[in-house]
């Protein structure tokens, strides 16, 4: 596949003979879907393909998403066992994913938790609904921009519902910004970043922590981080 040359600017984090951390592009997708486009899987596989000149398939284990519009760290599994492991790390919420968001509005405290039960409506949108599943985050304010009238904040992620963050937000009054979906389209990339990740390593059981920055670029350039 010709866009696999998009595998040299792979920007990997750690790798060993059980997993590879990388760091997910803004607006590719983490794994394949029905539009047959280029996904951070399809990226990652290639790589070990080339790199190890393994014959056949190659094996990688996928044990969390992000949506397709936000970039990020992300953790894959190179091995079954690596993968049943991760997998079981994330169910049992052993893992920390925390992210950074830019949203609309001052928020009315410096740090708090939201619980919310989310369900998907039938065009594959987030609601608050009883009937969904519970979704829980703390969120800790670093900076308010009054000039733009918007906060970062950093999200301690507890739960991965689907688009959990984004709607959570955004049913407060605080949209993402670049939220083309939950928020205001003004064809922005949405400021939504998943920045730091820490987990036991699925053999060796030493604790890893990764983290890195946004690019400083359209509304990051606003706040100091």
């Amino acid at each position: 596949m010709e866009d696999l040359r998009v595998m040299n600017k792979l920007d990997i984090l750690y790798e060993d003979n059980h997993i590879i951390v990388v760091v997910k592009p803004y607006n590719v997708l983490s794994q394949g879907d029905n539009t047959h486009d280029i996904s951070l899987m399809d990226i990652v596989k290639s790589y070990i393909k080339d790199k190890y000149n393994k014959p056949g398939n190659v094996y990688l284990g996928l044990v969390h998403r992000l949506d397709r519009p936000v970039g990020g760290i992300m953790v894959f599994a190179k091995t079954s066992k690596a993968a049943s492991r991760l997998c079981k790390s994330f169910n049992d919420h052993t893992i920390t994913k925390k992210y950074l968001a830019i949203v609309h509005g001052k928020m009315e405290k410096n740090s708090s938790t939201f619980v919310d039960y989310i369900d998907k409506d039938s065009s594959f949108n987030a609601v608050i609904s009883k009937n969904g599943k519970k979704a829980v985050l703390d969120y800790e304010v670093l900076e308010y921009n009054d000039k733009l009238n918007c906060s970062l904040v950093s999200i301690d992620l507890k739960t991965g519902r689907h688009h959990q963050i984004r709607i959570q937000f955004a049913s407060r009054g605080h949209y993402l910004l670049g939220d083309q979906r939950y928020g205001v389209n003004d064809n922005k990339q949405i400021s939504l970043f998943a920045y730091y990740l820490s987990f036991t390593h699925p053999v060796s059981k030493k604790l890893l922590e990764f983290k890195i920055l946004p690019k400083r670029e359209n509304y990051w350039t606003n706040f100091t981080m």
